[in-house]
């Protein structure tokens, strides 16, 4: 299982994941209990549910780098680019933009 927590201006905002079953975000509990919370995204709206899917989701997808840049980071840090989490893990922890996408190994969710 591969893990990210999820960081919305600043703030941890939630967690993906991805196992057998696909993929998952869910928002932190305290996240949407705070003042103000932003949605990630307008396709993953705030809610307390979880979000599943077999495909990462467009959004995430989204932030994943494109052309020379993409080829540059298949080409350094030998990835698949048919693998988006790992691409997601490796090239968006510092996005431009309000989102940002930090690995972890913490066993809980």
């Amino acid at each position: 299982m591969r893990k990210a927590l999820i960081n919305m201006h600043g703030r941890y905002a939630g967690r993906l994941w991805q196992d057998d079953e696909g993929y998952h975000f869910k928002y932190d509990e305290a996240y949407l209990q705070s003042t103000a919370p932003w949605a990630v995204s307008l396709t993953l709206p705030l809610r307390i549910e979880t979000y599943t899917s077999k495909v990462l989701f467009p959004f995430f997808d989204g932030l994943i780098p494109e052309g020379w840049l993409l080829q540059i980071a298949e080409k350094n840090w030998k990835l698949n680019p048919r693998d988006r989490m790992g691409l997601l893990l490796a090239c968006c922890k510092d996005c431009i933009g309000a989102v940002s996408v930090h690995p972890t190994t913490e066993t809980s969710l």
